[in-house]
C-alpha cells in the first residue's frame, strides 16, 4: 500500500493512548515532534476526537506520513510541517500539549535538550509535554533488555542512546517545565509527563 509501517507502533499504539488520553483530556490541540511513520498520529486521532493532531518530522519522512494521513481521512489530523531539532524554525502557533515517541534515544543529547526548548516555546501556558521511550533510572537501566538496546544504539551511532529520566528533567526544568507524571508501559518503557509552570 506504500505505507511505511513500523512493528513498535502496532504494538505500543493502545496503552500510549490510554495513558495520553487521560492526560490530554482537556486540551484540544496537540503537537507530534517525530511524527515517524504516521502511525501513531493516525491512531490516537481516531481515537481520541477531541484532539487536533499536528505532526511534524524531518522532510524525509512526510511521505510516509501523508500515505497513512490520506488512508485514514480524518479531520482532526494535520498534514506534517518539517521540524529539525537541529534547526527548530519560529513555530508561530501555539499548542495545549507536546507529544513525542521513540525520539529522545535516537537523538543525540544536545537535540534532546533542544526538543525541550521547543516544546517550551509553542506550548500554551501550564501544556503538557509527554515523552514515550525506555528510559534510564539514577543513571540504571531497568532492565537487560534495555542494556542491550542501548549497546545496539550506540554501535550504530555513539551519539544515540538511552537517556537517564534525571537528565530528562533537567533539560524539562531549564525549560519552564515540572514532571506530573511518569507511567510504566509494556516492553520496558515509560511515558514522562511534564507540566509548563
Amino acid at each position: 500500500m506504500g505505507r511505511p509501517s513500523a512493528p513498535a507502533a502496532l504494538r505500543n499504539s493502545e496503552p500510549i493512548c490510554r495513558v495520553i488520553g487521560r492526560e490530554f483530556k482537556n486540551c484540544t490541540s496537540v503537537l507530534e515532534i517525530g511524527s515517524g511513520t504516521g502511525q501513531h498520529a493516525v491512531y490516537f486521532a481516531n481515537k481520541l476526537p477531541w484532539l487536533e493532531w499536528h505532526t511534524s518530522d524531518l522532510e524525509d519522512n512526510h511521505p510516509g506520513i501523508v500515505a497513512w494521513l490520506d488512508e485514514a481521512r480524518l479531520d482532526n489530523v494535520r498534514p506534517p510541517f518539517v521540524l529539525d531539532v537541529r534547526h527548530p524554525p519560529n513555530i508561530e502557533r501555539k499548542f495545549d500539549a507536546i507529544f513525542s515517541a521513540n525520539t529522545a534515544h535516537i537523538m543525540s543529547i544536545a537535540e534532546v535538550e533542544s526538543m525541550f526548548r521547543v516544546a517550551a516555546s509553542c506550548v500554551h501556558g501550564e501544556g503538557k509535554f509527554c515523552l514515550y521511550g525506555p528510559f534510564n533510572m539514577h543513571g540504571k537501566f531497568t532492565s537487560d533488555s534495555n542494556r542491550q538496546f542501548d549497546a545496539s544504539l550506540k554501535s550504530q551511532n555513539q551519539d544515540m542512546g538511552i537517556r537517564d529520566l534525571e537528565s530528562l528533567d533537567s533539560f524539562a526544568e531549564a525549560n519552564g517545565f515540572r514532571r506530573t507524571g511518569l507511567y510504566a508501559m509494556p516492553a520496558n518503557n515509560m511515558i514522562a509527563v511534564w507540566e509548563k509552570h
